[in-house]
């Protein structure tokens, strides 16, 4: 799955005004509540997924967004909701055909507008400098495809069958299988493609180009990013053996823990080595463990954690009987620690249920796991967890620098969104913030002053 450099939206949830967005490997969303934080996340989610190119949202998954009805923007009152709203992204993707390490800026988006109650995509456009190709879906079910290569262009239409609702992932599949061969696409027999009589022959060479624009873009069976939901799974006392496929509430983790201690010596004790330092640097616990009772795989297991003292270890504990926190964090600490983990993160308040010391520590875990290569955007209401991440850079205690950091501040306007762009320079100091930002402190300062 590509890195995704910017996204935009429009007449999307409560979104009007089209907006793109820059992401960064860490990107804090921070605003009131109900500003769309959590919709701009599912956003994000339902774009990594387009890498896959049999993938249609239905937003339901892993936030139900509603409806189409829901989901397109509507202000109230006598204005009329909007008809389609259009999301889109542009990935950092490597021009082969350049030097080593050169970026292609590419965009996607795609529409959708009503189809019964649910959201129907009806628009797809990939645009680069050289090429782009942009297909829709007429009301009629005609398809029209409107192909660029330098400056020739292409129009190619194909007329649905009368009383149909034409698919659109159904002709993207049949142009990509025509680009992806030999004959020129109008020749081809998975459709009667006809090209305007003005336009100039279309060569194989020109085939070849906008292929390789969709592969750039498609990235079959790519890992799905990783979301976190805001309430993690509750502890058990004892856990039974279960499937350890990921899920956004983390009750996968208490089996692949204990699949790693029984089954993988080293990548256990990779693991847990981690697992460790984040609990002792957190202040949560000194050591974790997992108690197997017996060696069948199909035998119950319990997870416990223990805290030391200034004397003793202390005993080992289960994890139901310690803090609320350590079972809220576990699940998003060994995603980040696992060395198979995902490239992309989409977290909603992962500092729920954690004391201020260890809301700063996953401050410098997400720091240490974004200068590895992986892009967290993370939803966020802790100051702990964004002062730590300024110092952190300020102090180069992690090798994350400062123009790997963007805060997006979402500010309601009315009935509208407006997501402001917020950086950090190399002392940590918040630069370009609007006025607006951070306003309810400074009036509870005044206030706690007396002034």
């Amino acid at each position: 799955m590509p890195v995704m450099e910017s996204v935009t939206l429009e007449n999307f949830r409560c979104f009007r005004e089209k907006q793109t967005v820059k992401l960064a490997p860490l990107t804090l969303l921070v605003g009131e509540n109900s500003t769309g934080k959590t919709s701009f996340l599912a956003m994000i989610y339902h774009l990594a997924r387009l890498v896959d190119s049999g993938y249609t949202p239905d937003f339901k998954f892993p936030h139900d967004l509603g409806s189409f009805d829901e989901i397109v923007y509507n202000s109230g009152g006598r204005a009329a909701p909007a008809r389609q709203f259009t999301i889109g992204y542009s990935p950092r993707a490597l021009d082969p055909d350049a030097d080593h390490g050169t970026q292609r800026q590419i965009a996607r988006s795609v529409t959708f507008t009503k189809r019964g109650t649910a959201p129907a995509l009806v628009a797809h456009s990939l645009q680069s400098r050289d090429e782009s190709i942009d297909e829709k879906v007429h009301p009629d079910s005609t398809y029209v495809a409107q192909l660029r290569r330098g400056d020739n262009r292409w129009t190619l239409e194909y007329p649905g069958p009368p009383g149909s609702e034409a698919d659109l992932h159904s002709h993207t599949f049949g142009l990509r299988y025509a680009l992806s061969h030999d004959a020129p696409f109008w020749e081809s027999t998975l459709y009667d493609f006809v090209p305007d009589v003005d336009s100039p022959d279309f060569t194989l060479g020109d085939a070849e180009a906008l292929h390789e624009l969709h592969r750039l873009m498609v990235h079959e069976n790519s890992p799905r990013p990783y979301w976190s939901a805001p309430v993690r799974s509750h502890p058990q006392r004892t856990y039974d053996p279960a499937r350890s496929s990921r899920d956004p509430e983390g009750d996968h983790i208490s089996m692949y823990l204990a699949e790693m201690a029984r089954d993988d010596e080293e990548e256990w004790h990779y693991l847990k080595q981690r697992i460790d330092k984040f609990g002792r640097d957190a202040g949560l616990f000194d050591e974790l463990r997992v108690r197997l009772f017996g060696d069948s795989h199909i035998e119950p297991f319990q997870i416990q954690v223990r805290k030391e003292a200034k004397s003793v270890k202390g005993p080992f504990r289960n994890l139901i009987d310690v803090g609320y926190g350590v079972s809220q964090i576990l699940p998003l600490l060994v995603e980040l620690l696992r060395r198979d983990g995902v490239q992309q993160y989409l977290l909603q308040q992962p500092e729920v249920h954690l004391h201020p010391s260890a809301q700063a520590s996953l401050g410098t875990r997400f720091c240490n796991a974004a200068a590895n290569g992986r892009q967290l955007i993370v939803e966020t209401h802790s100051d702990h967890l964004m002062n730590r991440i300024r110092m952190d850079v300020r102090d180069e205690a992690t090798a994350l620098q400062s123009d790997q950091v963007i805060i997006l501040f979402f500010e309601r306007q009315d009935q509208d969104v407006r997501i402001h762009e917020i950086t950090i320079d190399e002392q940590g100091n918040i630069c370009r913030a609007p006025d607006s930002y951070r306003e309810f402190f400074r009036l509870e300062s005044r206030r706690s002053l007396g002034l």
